[in-house]
């Protein structure tokens, strides 16, 4: 197999991937209406039933084509009953990004906003659900990726249940990343996309999420024709496929993905993240630089680090430094701090961000940024 060149992604996804994963696209062509083309789908399916820890007989893994917002619509005008609220727990971009759904769709919604340095209060939220008996969704995105911020969402969603409501979490940036177990965590639908814990390419999202609530959800109001989570799984218990066109090269991308998942092993491949971001962190600490949250309640993801108090500091000039050298760094999502953003997502190791602090420090050293 031609190697290709490798880049060291740092940004929250697309993910550093395997060539064997990039080869994996090289197929002979095939309608993605044959049985064949099905039945890989079909075992696609169950195996991110896996990932998620959900048991086959309660949970279902219903595939989309498009990227992780495509789930945060689907979820959100899919799953709400009429008359009904969604209570979004909203302490970050992605967060905010649901209560924007739910907007475009006129959707009747809590905003129950916090600071985005920290995890939400579950009084608040407790006091929010009994004052609003008829909030029957709540969400909340597991990991907030603007910030690193990892959100309490076993506690959450046993708060939901307990006054009546599902709970939906975004785990796009999460889910294969760091433990997750959808029932002992409380959530009835997550939500991911290939190219991120799973370290495939952009193009297939996917939602995991109870069959019983799904098959309720056919006499919701009907708020989208592409995005209906229910018209999609139908259409797969009936006949095996995706309503419409799939991305096939994709799909075969994932299935190696998944392949490789599996053989590294769910422990020493959250273990290899943890790594990761543990060498970030002191390479941080080398340059005498701040973090914008305190390590507790960082998912061990996402480094958010505080620009410099330095005139000489330009995020482009380093970023694109550090490009031309085969690393990608990426900007921050925080509204009130100027931030940028290292990531331990993908098949990198703690070695590949030693490589990175020496071609950053040189980046510094170049445009005559203090550091350490």
């Amino acid at each position: 197999m031609q190697s290709i060149q490798r880049k060291v992604l740092l940004n929250p996804g697309p993910a550093t991937t395997t060539d064997t994963v990039k080869m994996a696209q090289v197929v002979p062509d095939i309608c993605p209406r044959e049985k064949e083309f099905a039945g890989k789908m079909k075992s696609l399916r169950e195996d991110l039933l896996k990932v998620a820890h959900a048991d086959p007989a309660r949970y279902t893994a219903v595939l989309f084509c498009g990227s992780g917002t495509i789930n945060i619509d689907i979820c959100v005008n899919s799953l709400l009953p009429e008359g009904k609220k969604i209570l979004v727990v909203d302490n970050g971009a992605y967060n905010s990004r649901a209560v924007e759904v739910c907007q475009y769709y006129g959707l009747p919604h809590i905003d129950l906003k916090s600071s985005v340095f920290e995890q939400p209060d579950l009084n608040r939220i407790e006091e929010t659900l009994k004052a609003n008996p008829d909030v029957a969704v709540v969400y909340c995105a597991h990991h907030e990726t603007g910030t690193g911020l990892l959100n309490p969402i076993r506690e959450i969603g046993a708060l939901a249940h307990k006054y009546g409501a599902i709970f939906i979490s975004d785990t796009t940036s999460s889910l294969g990343m760091i433990p997750f177990d959808i029932e002992r965590d409380n959530v009835d639908f997550c939500m991911a996309s290939a190219q991120k814990g799973l370290m495939a390419m952009s193009g297939l999202s996917f939602i995991i999420g109870r069959k019983d609530i799904i098959e309720q959800s056919k006499d919701y109001p009907k708020r989208s024709y592409y995005c209906n989570l229910y018209l999609q799984y139908a259409y797969f218990e009936k006949t095996g496929e995706m309503h419409f066109t799939p991305p096939v090269q994709t799909i075969y991308a994932t299935i190696q993905a998944l392949k490789e998942y599996f053989a590294e092993g769910e422990e020493k491949k959250f273990a290899r993240h943890r790594a990761v971001y543990e060498a970030i962190h002191r390479g941080i600490d080398k340059l005498g630089w701040e973090t914008a949250l305190p390590r507790e309640i960082e998912s061990g993801l996402v480094v958010s680090v505080k620009y410099p108090d330095d005139p000489n500091w330009n995020f482009e000039k380093v970023h694109d430094y550090c490009y031309e050298r085969g690393f990608t760094i990426y900007p921050g999502k925080i509204s009130t701090t100027d931030t940028f953003r290292l990531c331990s997502l993908g098949k990198i190791y703690p070695e590949d961000i030693e490589a990175f602090f020496t071609v950053f420090t040189e980046a510094l050293d170049h445009f005559g940024i203090r550091h350490n």
